[in-house]
C-alpha cells in the first residue's frame, strides 16, 4: 500500500521546504510526496525538486486549487491520496497516518478521513482558538452525525478508487472546491472526522484580512455554491 501526499503550491518558497523536510525525515511508511505547482514566480518549484519525489508544474492559463490537486493526483501512484497545503504541519507524520489508515482498515465502506485544524501555537490568537474551535465542531457534526462530507484542503485522506469515481476536484471552483469534493465523495462511501488527527498551520489569511472578513467570504461562497453551483470569488489571491 502506497501513500501519496499531494501538495498544491503557489508562491510558497517561505514554507514548502520545512513541510517537505518534515515528511521526508519523519514519515517511514511507503509513500511519495507530489508537489503540484501553479507556475510560481518564486523559488517554490526549485525548492520542491530538492525534497519531493515528483514535481508537476502547471502549463495552462488560469489555475485553481482544484486543478493543482487533480494534476498532483494524476502524477501520483498511491492507493491512498492525502491532500495537504504547503504550510500544513503534522507533529508526528508516522503516528498520524497510522491512525488515519486504521479507520480504513476497520471500515471497508470508508472513503475519506479528515480532522481538526489549528493555528500554530507560535502565532495562535484567541480569535484563532474560537474560530477553529467552531469550525472543527461543525466539520465533526457534518461528517460523523449528518454523514455529509465536509473538509478543509489542509488535510484530506481518501481512497484513490473513490477519488476517481467522482472525477476528483471541480476545477471551475476558485474556492469551496475542498468542501464540495468531500461532500461528493461522501455520496459513494462514508467519511469520518477524527478529532485526534490534528494539523497546524500559520492561519495566514485570517491574520492578514481578519476573521470577520474571512468568515463572510467563506459564508457567501458556501451559499453561492449550494444555491447556484458556482463560487462568488473569481480568484483566490495568495497571502504570503
Amino acid at each position: 500500500m502506497l501513500l501519496s501526499v499531494i501538495i498544491p503550491t503557489r508562491e510558497e518558497e517561505k514554507t514548502i521546504a520545512e513541510t517537505l523536510r518534515e515528511l521526508r525525515d519523519a514519515l517511514k511508511m511507503p509513500h511519495e510526496v507530489v508537489v503540484s505547482d501553479a507556475r510560481s514566480k518564486d523559488r517554490t518549484a526549485e525548492i520542491a525538486r530538492k525534497h519531493a519525489h515528483v514535481v508537476v508544474v502547471f502549463e495552462g492559463k488560469k489555475h485553481t486549487a482544484g486543478i493543482g490537486r487533480n494534476d498532483g493526483a494524476k502524477a501520483a501512484h498511491g492507493d491512498f491520496l492525502a491532500f495537504i497545503d504547503a504550510d500544513t504541519r503534522i507533529p508526528d507524520p508516522n503516528v498520524f497516518f497510522e491512525r488515519a489508515f486504521a479507520h480504513f482498515e476497520k471500515d471497508p465502506d470508508l472513503v475519506g478521513v479528515t480532522g481538526p485544524q489549528y493555528a500554530l501555537p507560535s502565532v495562535e490568537t484567541w480569535a484563532d482558538r474560537a474560530s477553529f474551535g467552531f469550525l472543527n465542531a461543525l466539520l465533526r457534526f457534518q461528517n460523523n452525525v449528518l454523514r455529509k462530507g465536509e473538509a478543509s484542503g489542509k488535510f484530506m485522506l481518501v481512497r484513490r478508487t473513490a477519488f476517481e469515481k467522482i472525477g476528483g476536484f471541480r476545477e471551475d471552483l476558485v474556492t469551496r472546491e475542498d468542501g464540495d469534493f468531500f461532500y461528493r465523495i461522501s455520496k459513494v462511501g462514508r467519511t469520518y472526522f477524527d478529532p485526534e488527527l490534528k494539523i497546524y498551520h500559520g492561519a495566514r489569511r485570517a491574520h492578514r484580512i481578519g476573521w470577520a472578513r474571512l468568515w463572510f467570504i467563506w459564508t457567501i461562497n458556501t451559499i453561492s455554491v449550494a444555491l447556484f453551483d458556482k463560487a462568488v470569488a473569481d480568484d483566490w489571491t495568495p497571502v504570503r
